[in-house]
């Protein structure tokens, strides 16, 4: 069953501060912390098909990044992927959090490769234990942006990110799903609820400058892939236009002793388009992994 945006916010939900900002952020379940982190454009709603289930192995928490969802998308913000694991990192240590285990998606991958750079310098205040990415960015030069996005960074993009409505975003999120998994219609309405929140089409040409951050700070976070001897599974859905088989095999290829699961047919929200299989091999990287 689709959670609304109400059951989601209201079951497990709460507001912390960060720097006079509004961050909405959940927990449930008890047990070892798992942290997961969203995507873009989207928010934290996106795990509500595997929370349940993962809260009965772990003590989840998840948050809207700054500049998504229900948290605050303040117009005069430096939106930065450093900024987001800060308040990664604030959150846990507000919930008086030492250790996590990550999972992540798309953006989310960015912020935990920054976290797991941190991590690698002995830098980060909390013990982290593994990391599972969904399809993302994790390499700059293989990730195949849509043009929208490619768009929203030239100086039209403060122009276009409020010409975006619904009928253009859910080409988009059909164009990028798997054939046979795409999103329903109630589905789509609550992420476009949620991308329109607080006026978010004002900011997205800032949120997105991210894919600007990823060419710039390439060799940092690259190089935490392939320097850290954490745990790591890439779990991708392969007919993703952005993040699909090409990320696949280039991890494969560039990442020591790489550990990745293929979901055939799937496309770039594995979590919303095959739940069951996310569960399914994050669980067992999990077993494997204890």
């Amino acid at each position: 069953m689709v959670k609304s945006i109400h059951e989601w916010q209201s079951q497990g939900g709460n507001y912390f501060t960060f720097k006079h900002h509004r961050i909405f952020y959940k927990t449930a379940g008890e047990g070892t912390p798992l942290l997961l982190i969203h995507g873009f454009p989207t928010a934290c709603w996106d795990w509500c098909k595997i929370w349940d289930e993962l809260a009965s192995h772990y003590r989840l928490i998840t948050f809207d990044l700054i500049g998504f969802g229900l948290s605050d998308k303040p117009k005069q913000n430096q939106y930065s992927i450093f900024q987001q694991a800060d308040i990664a990192e604030a959150l846990l240590s507000h919930l008086n959090l030492k250790e996590c285990h990550i999972l992540a998606h798309d953006y989310g991958d960015t912020v935990a490769q920054e976290l797991l750079a941190r991590h690698n310098e002995n830098k980060l205040a909390i013990d982290l234990q593994s990391i599972a990415y969904l399809n993302g960015g994790l390499f700059h030069g293989v990730h195949k942006p849509l043009l929208i996005q490619k768009l929203l960074m030239t100086p039209i993009g403060r122009f276009l990110g409020k010409l975006i409505n619904k009928d253009r975003f859910t080409q988009s999120m059909r164009t990028i799903c798997g054939k046979n998994s795409q999103p329903s219609e109630q589905e789509l309405d609550i992420l476009w609820q949620l991308i329109t929140h607080k006026n978010g089409n004002a900011v997205i040409h800032k949120v997105i400058r991210y894919m600007h951050e990823r060419k710039k700070h390439a060799k940092r976070w690259i190089g935490a892939l392939q320097q850290t001897k954490l745990p790591m599974r890439l779990i991708d859905g392969t007919v993703d236009p952005i993040s699909g088989q090409h990320l696949i095999d280039h991890y494969q290829e560039h990442i020591p002793n790489a550990d990745t699961i293929e979901l055939d047919g799937i496309g770039h929200y594995p979590q919303l388009e095959a739940p069951e299989k996310v569960l399914e091999y994050y669980l067992e990287f999990r077993q494997q992994n204890m």
